[in-house]
């Protein structure tokens, strides 16, 4: 039955999902936009993430460490990623960029099941975030709350790197001119296996901090994956503010969705995308550029 405490409910569930995918989405649109490449191994990441940083809990019981622990992980296999392997391609077909991290994706997913089994890991939330807090017209789990903070946090960290920072204004240059800027003695190639590492890491923290909410299991990455690209669509594929617009209004299709059956939510959110694409194709906010 319909009511207010009910609809308010999915209304901060969809919130809290549209922040996480904000986070995916905005990795992942940081390295299309910069390096053209598009990764399909994002969602993987996410997933390797989360495990790491439930391993990294399971030794020293921190939620602060298994959130740092999960997130470096993945920034460091980003970077090993981009130096071995995508650095090769940035001239290669976009066919060859997919088959290789659709590849890649797959490997990680097999580590982790040979590694940890099929079954789903958990976590609990932290000692400052457990229970749950009256909100006045009703109650709500403390760390879903947290979660949207702790994304908001991150989110803006990521701005501040890539729009506000010499690294951010190296990357625009480099998008533009390469050459140039390797000839100003900036090794660009080095930014951009830099740039890769924060994208990748954006998707291993969302991929810890989710595991308090969600259990994770090996094949979690091949949803998240395909939702993220939808928010990529929507919101405008390279454009950092267009993710996170992208990413809440996605989470609330998802969870309004849900709450009158949770067999059409996908569909709902397919038919949304195709309208935006009919309407503007490059996406809300996207601009010419890379498409």
């Amino acid at each position: 039955m319909l009511s207010l405490p009910n609809f308010a409910a999915q209304a901060f569930n969809g919130l809290v999902l549209g922040a996480l995918l904000a986070l995916i989405a905005s990795g992942l649109t940081i390295i299309y936009g910069t390096l053209g490449v598009l990764n399909l191994a994002h969602g993987a990441m996410f997933m390797v993430g989360g495990y790491a940083g439930v391993v990294a809990y399971q030794y020293t019981g921190s939620y602060l460490v298994a959130v740092a622990a999960g997130s470096l992980f993945v920034m460091a296999l980003g970077l090993l990623m981009e130096r071995v392997v995508i650095r090769h391609f940035y001239d290669r077909p976009p066919e060859d960029q997919i088959l290789v991290t659709f590849g890649l994706g797959i490997v990680y997913v097999e580590l982790v099941r040979l590694t940890f089994g099929s079954l789903s890991q958990s976590m609990p939330p932290p000692s400052w975030a457990a229970g749950i807090t009256s909100l006045g017209f009703m109650i709500y789990p403390t760390y879903r709350l947290a979660v949207v903070g702790i994304v908001a946090v991150a989110l803006l960290a990521l701005y501040l790197v890539l729009y506000r920072s010499r690294l951010g204004m190296i990357v625009r240059a480099g998008i533009e001119d390469a050459v140039m800027v390797d000839s100003l003695g900036i090794d660009v190639y080095r930014v951009f296996m830099i740039v890769f590492g924060i994208g990748a890491m954006a998707a291993g923290f969302a991929g810890i901090v989710n595991v308090p909410i969600a259990p994770i299991t090996p094949d979690v990455g091949e949803s998240i994956l395909v939702e993220t690209f939808v928010v990529v669509v929507i919101g405008g594929v390279g454009s950092f503010p267009g993710a996170v617009l992208g990413g809440l209004i996605a989470g609330e299709i998802l969870s309004l969705t849900s709450m009158v059956d949770p067999a059409y939510s996908q569909v709902m959110l397919f038919l949304v995308m195709t309208f935006v694409l009919v309407v503007r194709p490059r996406g809300l906010l996207g601009e010419q550029g890379r498409a």
